[in-house]
Parts: structure tokens; sequence; C-alpha cells
């Protein structure tokens, strides 16, 4: 009884914050409300992940999303720059003929990549540290390069909840967002820790 009443309470605070992320960046019309309510749906998860559950999830997410909203959707604005200079030099790439056409599409591919990871490794470090905007980017970036296990150990597991949704699209709805969260926030804790014994 005791196992499926832990069960049972997990199941619900994934649910509840699962619906917070989807509410949350509705409510700012999707481009201005993803940012912040991921920054809120990490929050949540960061503290799972040290141990801490007794706090009100609802109260957590909703104080981080006003609190955050204008510095995630700067961070936000700076990536969505960078994703929309690479897809038109990809665009130029592919109608470009010759082996330097290959060459240049398969580069601008990788870079893709390393963005996709820098945005990975940027909400666990902006839940963790106190950066300028410039630095959080810079070590994200610097993550998504360096950290090669890292990297690799966190595109399985999303590859492996990828495929689990998949199989059972109907979870996507109830834990779509939070599962990759805790995911990614368990593996950076690791890192971020492992990194700051280091610089001791």
């Amino acid at each position: 009884m005791k196992a499926f009443q832990i069960a049972s309470e997990w199941i619900w605070r994934l649910m509840l914050t699962n619906f917070l992320w989807i509410g949350y960046t509705l409510i700012g019309i999707g481009v201005f409300g993803f940012m912040p309510a991921t920054v809120s749906l990490f929050t949540v998860t960061r503290r799972w992940i040290k141990g801490d559950t007794e706090f009100s999830v609802w109260q957590v997410f909703k104080e981080t999303y006003k609190k955050e909203w204008m510095n995630s959707n700067k961070a936000g604005l700076i990536f969505a720059l960078i994703a929309t200079f690479l897809f038109i030099d990809l665009r130029i790439a592919n109608y470009m003929q010759g082996l330097f056409s290959v060459f240049l599409y398969i580069f601008f591919v990788f870079l893709f990549f390393v963005l996709f990871m820098t945005v990975i490794f940027f909400f666990p470090l902006y839940v963790q540290y106190t950066f300028s905007m410039k630095e959080y980017i810079k070590q994200s970036f610097f993550h998504s390069i360096v950290s090669i296990k890292d990297t690799l150990v966190i595109i399985l597991g999303l590859l492996f909840i990828a495929y689990i949704f998949k199989q059972w699209p109907g979870l996507l709805l109830f834990m779509g967002g939070v599962i990759p969260s805790l995911w990614i926030s368990f593996i950076c804790k690791t890192r971020f820790k492992k990194l700051e014994e280091e610089n001791r």
C-alpha cells in the first residue's frame, strides 16, 4: 500500500507539472510562453532531483514564470535568431552544386545539432547558477561541445523516451515535457557537481 501511495503521488506530481508547462506555454501564446514555462519546469524538476518534494508545484511554477519571463525570452530570441541564420545557410547550401555544397550542408546540420544541445544545457544551467545572459549562452555552448559523454547519454535517454512516447502517444499530454526535463536535470546535476568538486 505504501508503494502504491508513493507511485500515485509521483504520477499526479508529474501530470500536474506537465499540465502547468503546457498551460503556461499557451498563456504566452506559445512563442512567448515556451521559454519561461520551460525554465519553470526545470526549476521544479531540479528541486525533485535534489530530493525536495515538499513544496507547492503550482506556486513555484507561477512565481518562476513571472520572475523569469523577460530574461528567458531574451535567451529564446537569441536562440531563435541563430536558428534562423543557420536555416537560411542550410537552404542556400542545399541549392548549391558540387562537393563543397555537401560539405557545407553537413557542417550546418552539425551546427544545428550543437545549437540544439546548447539549448538543452541552457535550462539546467539557468536554474542552477547566476550568470549574465552572455555567460549562460557561452557556458551552454561550452558544455554542448566539451561534455561529449554527457551529451551522448542525454541524447540516448531522449531517444528512448521518444520511443516510449511513440509506442504510447497518449502519454505525451501527461508527461511529454516533464520526463525529458527530469532526465536532463539528473544528468546535468551529476555533471555540474563533478565540475564544482574539480574546481574547489
